[in-house]
């Protein structure tokens, strides 16, 4: 198990966006802005109704975890003094969750971070679920 990302509580809550890496089978990478928040133990993203083209099942997102669950999710920031720059890159295996406490508690949580949620039926959504087996923060004081 990785360090635990209890101590970084406080960025998934204030930072409204995170950088969601995965890979497909040939290893090509995919990258995606996710809205995400953490219970301490692992990550948590929904399957939204924002603008989609395919079906929430086979997004390119979810295809590459269910045939290569390694992910990468990055938050950041940025400031013009690059004194204040800083990252937090959490590696990790990811599945999806459908039903059970960690898909309701996860549900929770999202409601509370995101109002923009409280109009959008997500409650059976399928969830990407991330358990950190690394992370590399920098810059985080």
């Amino acid at each position: 198990m990785a360090e635990s990302i209890k101590q970084y509580l406080e960025i998934f809550e204030t930072c409204p966006i995170a950088h969601l890496a995965t890979a497909d089978q040939d290893a090509t990478p995919h990258v995606i802005p996710v809205c995400c928040v953490s219970d301490g133990d692992s990550i948590f993203s929904v399957l939204d109704q924002k603008p989609k083209t395919v079906k929430l099942t086979n997004l390119k997102r979810v295809r590459n975890i269910l045939c290569n669950p390694k992910v990468s999710l990055v938050i950041d920031h940025y400031d013009n003094n690059w004194q204040k720059l800083w990252y937090l890159l959490i590696m990790g295996n990811a599945s999806l969750i459908n039903t059970g406490s960690s898909h309701s508690k996860a549900i929770d949580l999202l409601h509370i971070k995101y109002p923009q949620y409280h109009d959008m039926d997500i409650d059976n959504n399928p969830i990407i679920e991330i358990n950190p087996t690394r992370i590399v923060a920098w810059g985080i004081q």
